[in-house]
Order: structure tokens, then C-alpha cells, then sequence
């Protein structure tokens, strides 16, 4: 079982990559997210999408934190989580989705806003929350240059 853990924490292996293995995973997350919502809408899948990866996130982080350590460098599945976040209801046109990562991104590794006070919760919602957060985050960003019509 602990080997489902880690195949899932890292992402098939993302996660081993070392330095950059999360943002490798919401780069692969941002394709994913492309490949399977480029056709149109799709709000309740992806809803349930980002619900089963941060359910499954929480269960195997809490598992491989035993062996790993405390939100180790290989646990990559929050930064999945989170990207999916920051791409719910934000159209898929390469704009947007690159600005979504990119504002992923600066959260996730800044930390702004409370957003570092999250990992201290316990086990794989230490790990999970502070990327959802992130994700949440960059989303409103987008849906205010959407709003605004930035560009």
C-alpha cells in the first residue's frame, strides 16, 4: 500500500525530479487540465477532479509522512491540487492558463497572505492546504484580469 502512497504523493515519479519537481507537477497538471478541458465547459468535473486529487493528497501525504519527513520535496500532489484550483472557471486559452501558473507559482513559493501559517496543520493537510490556498488565490487574481478584461 505504501507504494500506492508514493506513486500518488509524487505525481508517477514527478516528484523525485528533485529541485523544480513541483513546478514540473503544475506544468503536468496544467496540460492535463488542458487536454481535458480544451472541448468546453466541464465545471463539475472539474470540481470533482480537484476534490478527488486533494482527498487523495491528504490520505497519502499523511501516509508517507511517517517515512519522508514533514512535507518532503518529493510530495508534489499539492502543487497538482493547487493548480487545479487556480484553474477553475478560467477559460482555456493559453493566456489564461499561463498566467494562472504563473500566479500559482508565486504563491505557492512566496507564501503570501497567510498562506505559510497553513502548513503547520497536522499531517497531509500541512501539506495540501497551503497549495490550495495558493490556487485559490491565483484564481481570483485571473478572475479579476477576466472581469477587468486585462487582456
Amino acid at each position: 500500500m505504501m507504494t500506492f502512497h508514493r506513486v500518488v504523493c509524487t505525481c508517477f515519479g514527478i516528484g523525485y525530479a528533485g529541485r523544480g519537481g513541483g513546478t514540473l507537477a503544475a506544468l503536468a497538471a496544467l496540460v492535463g487540465w488542458f487536454l481535458l478541458f480544451r472541448a468546453g465547459d466541464g465545471l463539475t468535473q472539474q470540481v470533482l477532479l480537484t476534490m478527488g486529487i486533494t482527498l487523495l493528497g491528504i490520505l497519502s501525504a499523511s501516509q508517507v509522512e511517517r517515512d519522508w519527513g514533514k512535507d518532503s520535496n518529493r510530495v508534489v500532489i499539492d502543487e497538482v491540487a493547487g493548480m487545479c484550483l487556480s484553474l477553475w472557471l478560467v477559460p482555456v486559452e493559453g493566456r489564461y492558463l499561463i498566467c494562472a501558473f504563473v500566479l500559482f507559482r508565486f504563491f505557492d513559493i512566496y507564501k503570501p497572505f497567510f498562506i505559510r501559517r497553513l502548513e503547520k496543520l497536522p499531517g497531509g493537510w500541512g501539506v495540501m492546504a497551503d497549495d490550495l490556498l495558493a490556487g485559490i488565490y491565483a484564481n481570483l487574481v485571473v478572475q479579476g484580469v477576466l472581469i477587468l478584461k486585462l487582456f
